[in-house]
C-alpha cells in the first residue's frame, strides 16, 4: 500500500484558500484562445475514444521535440504521474535496486519502494549547490542496480547539472546499462538556455525522458504528459500497464496540447523570461532579508528551496505565515523521504508565475 502523498494532502486543503499562492510549481498559463488559428476546431472535435497511446498529430508534435526519436518512440499518458507509475511497473521488480535522487517528488521514491528489493539515495546537499556527486553514486551501484531516477531542472532544488556532469552520468548508467528515468518537466526553462541538457531518451537507448504540459508549458489543466524511449518493447510494457489505468487521454485534451506544442518555442520563450523577472524581485527580496534567509538562486525550472534561518524553524513560520498573511509555501516536512535525511529547515517558493509582487508585498511586510 502507498503512503498518503504529502503535498497533494498539502495542497488539497490549502492551494485553493491561500490569497498568495508563491509556491506553485508550473509556469503561467494562458487561455485557449491563445492556442487556436481557428476557434471553432474544438466545437468541431468528436468525442469518441482515441488511441491508448496517444494520437498520431499529437506524438508527432511531441517528437518533433527530440533531435532523434520518432513518433511511434513516444508514449502518451494522463498527465506525468501516469507515465511515472507505468514506468516504474514495467522497469522494476522484486531482486532489483534503484537509486533515486533526494530531495524528489515523493512517487518518485515510493513507486520503487513498493516494487524492488531496496530503494538507496542518491542525495543533492546544499553545501554542493545541489550538484551530484558522482563517487557517491558509483558507490551505490550493485550488481543488481537497475534504474537511477533523477530529476533535472530540479524540484524543489532548482537545480540544473552542467554538461560536463551530466555527461559523465550518462557515461556511468551506458557503462553499467542501467536504466536512466529522467524527469525533465521543467526542460526549457533553464536561466541560460545554454545550460539546457541533452535529453535521455534521445542519447541513451536506456533512457526514459519523461515530460508534461503542466511545467514549463504551463498547461497543468490538459493533464497531458508522454515518456520518450527508444526501446519500443519496453515502451509496449507500459501500455499494457496504462490499459488499466487511463486506458486513452481526452480527445479535447490532446487537441489543446498538440496545438501547445506547435507553439512551444515562443511558449517556453515567454515563460523563460517571466521566470527570469520574477527572480530578480526575489533576488531582491533575499538581499534585504539577508540575516533570516540563506538564498542560492537557482538554475532552472520555476522553483526554489531557500533556507529560512529564524530561530522558531520553518514548520512554525511557514504555519504563521499562511495563517496571519495569506501567503502559501510549502514546508521542508513536505520532501521528507524515507530513504535518508533530507533538509529540515527550507520551504519550496515558485517563480513562474504573473502577480509575484501582490505575494511578495504580503511577504515583505510579515517579515
Amino acid at each position: 500500500m502507498l503512503p498518503e502523498f504529502r503535498l497533494e494532502k498539502f495542497f488539497s486543503e490549502w492551494e485553493f484558500k491561500a490569497r498568495h499562492h508563491l509556491t506553485a510549481s508550473d509556469a503561467e498559463s494562458c487561455p485557449l484562445g491563445e492556442l487556436f488559428e481557428d476557434p471553432d476546431e474544438l466545437l468541431r472535435l468528436r468525442l469518441g475514444y482515441i488511441p491508448s497511446e496517444g494520437g498520431p498529430e499529437l506524438r508527432q508534435a511531441i517528437a518533433a521535440t527530440y533531435s532523434h526519436l520518432e513518433s511511434d518512440q513516444i508514449l502518451a499518458f494522463c498527465g506525468a504521474e501516469e507515465g511515472l507509475y507505468c514506468a516504474m511497473h514495467a522497469l522494476l521488480g522484486q531482486g532489483d535496486h534503484a537509486i533515486v535522487t533526494t530531495p524528489n517528488y515523493q512517487a518518485m521514491e515510493e513507486l520503487p519502494l513498493s516494487l524492488c528489493d531496496s530503494v538507496c539515495p542518491l542525495r543533492l546537499r546544499a553545501e554542493n549547490h545541489w550538484d551530484i556527486d558522482l563517487d557517491e553514486l558509483r558507490s551505490l551501484l550493485r550488481p543488481n542496480t537497475r534504474l537511477l531516477a533523477v530529476n533535472f531542472p530540479n524540484n524543489p532544488t532548482g537545480k540544473v547539472l552542467s554538461q560536463q556532469r551530466w555527461h559523465q552520468l550518462l557515461e556511468l548508467v551506458r557503462e553499467r546499462q542501467i536504466w536512466l528515468f529522467s524527469d525533465e518537466v521543467y526542460r526549457g526553462l533553464e536561466r541560460d538556455p545554454g545550460h539546457t541538457l541533452v535529453q535521455a531518451a534521445d542519447v541513451y537507448d536506456r533512457g526514459l525522458s519523461l515530460n508534461v504540459m503542466s511545467k514549463a508549458y504551463g498547461l497543468p489543466g490538459l493533464r497531458i504528459g508522454w515518456i520518450a524511449c527508444q526501446n519500443r518493447e519496453l515502451l509496449e510494457k507500459m501500455l499494457k500497464i496504462k490499459h488499466y489505468l487511463s486506458i486513452c487521454n481526452s480527445a479535447p485534451a490532446e487537441l489543446i496540447a498538440t496545438r501547445a506544442l506547435q507553439r512551444g518555442p515562443q511558449i517556453l520563450a515567454r515563460n523563460r523570461a517571466l521566470t527570469v523577472e520574477n527572480l530578480a524581485l526575489w533576488d531582491d527580496f533575499f538581499a534585504a532579508h539577508a540575516d533570516q534567509f540563506e538564498w542560492w538562486a537557482p538554475e532552472g525550472g520555476c522553483v526554489a528551496f531557500p533556507c529560512y534561518l529564524g530561530a522558531q524553524g520553518v514548520e512554525a513560520w511557514c504555519r504563521t505565515l499562511l495563517e496571519e498573511a495569506g501567503v502559501l509555501f510549502l514546508p521542508a516536512s513536505i520532501y521528507q523521504s524515507r530513504l535518508g535525511p533530507t533538509p529540515a529547515d527550507r520551504f519550496r517558493l515558485g517563480y513562474g508565475r504573473r502577480g509575484l509582487a501582490e505575494g511578495l508585498t504580503a511577504l515583505s511586510r510579515f517579515v
